[in-house]
């Protein structure tokens, strides 16, 4: 069963010294900042770029409680419509998860990496190939002649971005995917939407404090 903290996200990084709802707040562990984590320029968002609260979900497409959450995650996301989701691709699972997030951070050039991230997500089950992963992408109607060029052009910065997702991962004692930071809050496991509604709720009444 899942379980979400109550306890600030401060409380969380504790003991890397740092308040990460405080402005300016200290560098974490591994020299990576608040900042980073919330605002990093290559990391794809969705949602309302505005929005009141944002949502960074940590995730891999091997998932099988990421892909549980999925629709419940994008159903919030659309019905709310003042919540910022910062996707976090973070494939620790499997040597595919590493190949997924790949091809999601590539079609993000083309402006279409929530489509292959619906896509992947979609894929019932755990331990998923490469090669199923890939036919997935081909029928989300991507075109796969420019994700395998931006691949090949983009190929270290999208490394890159995995790399500080996993510094990112590592600095916040994560430990298994999913998890989300929601406002103050963090929650693991494979949230419903009542669980995603009601641990934003709660982060909006912590902002008004």
């Amino acid at each position: 069963m899942l379980f979400l903290t109550r306890s600030l996200l401060a409380a969380v990084l504790a003991a890397l010294s740092v308040a990460f709802v405080m402005p300016g707040a200290p560098a974490l562990a591994q020299g990576i900042s608040v900042e980073a984590i919330l605002n990093d320029p290559q990391a794809p968002v969705a949602g309302n770029p505005k929005g009141d609260v944002t949502i960074v979900a940590f995730l891999d497409y091997n998932c099988p409680f990421c892909k549980k959450s999925a629709p419940d995650l994008e159903k919030l996301v659309k019905t709310d419509g003042k919540i910022r989701l910062v996707y976090k691709d973070w494939p620790i699972l499997t040597p595919a998860s590493f190949h997924g997030a790949q091809l999601a951070l590539a079609a993000k050039h083309q402006g279409k990496y929530e489509q292959v991230h619906h896509a992947l997500m979609a894929i019932p089950g755990r331990r998923i190939s490469k090669e199923t992963m890939t036919e997935a992408v081909q029928k989300s109607g991507v075109d796969m002649e420019r994700l395998n060029a931006d691949l090949k052009q983009h190929g270290a910065e999208i490394q890159a971005l995995i790399q500080r997702n996993l510094d990112q991962a590592d600095a916040l004692g994560l430990t298994g995917t999913p998890v989300y930071l929601i406002g103050p809050f963090k929650a693991s496991g494979a949230l419903d939407y009542e669980q995603f509604r009601k641990a934003v709720a709660d982060a909006r009444a912590r902002g008004k404090q």
